[in-house]
């Protein structure tokens, strides 16, 4: 089974909810350790980002760039 098999089969609700704990994890805990798990919520959301591209529109696809510009900020200010 392809990655893209087995995300298709994930509910939203429960990816979501991932999403959301890691986020508020890497928010919260100091420094690099925090940093690093936001770096693989950015590496994961700019994979579903590339992955989807085709199918998206252009105002979806402005607001996920700059979701993701936002959140590389973000890490690059929690790792100094």
């Amino acid at each position: 089974m392809t990655p893209m098999e087995r995300l298709s089969k994930v509910s939203p609700t429960k990816a979501f909810i991932v999403a959301l704990v890691v986020m508020l994890a890497g928010l919260f805990l100091p420094g690099i350790v925090g940093a690093a798990l936001l770096a693989v919520l950015a590496v994961s959301l700019g994979a579903l980002t590339f992955t989807t591209w085709p199918v998206q529109n252009m105002s979806t696809r402005v607001l996920r760039l700059l979701i993701l510009a936002l959140l590389i900020s973000v890490i690059v200010a929690k790792a100094l």
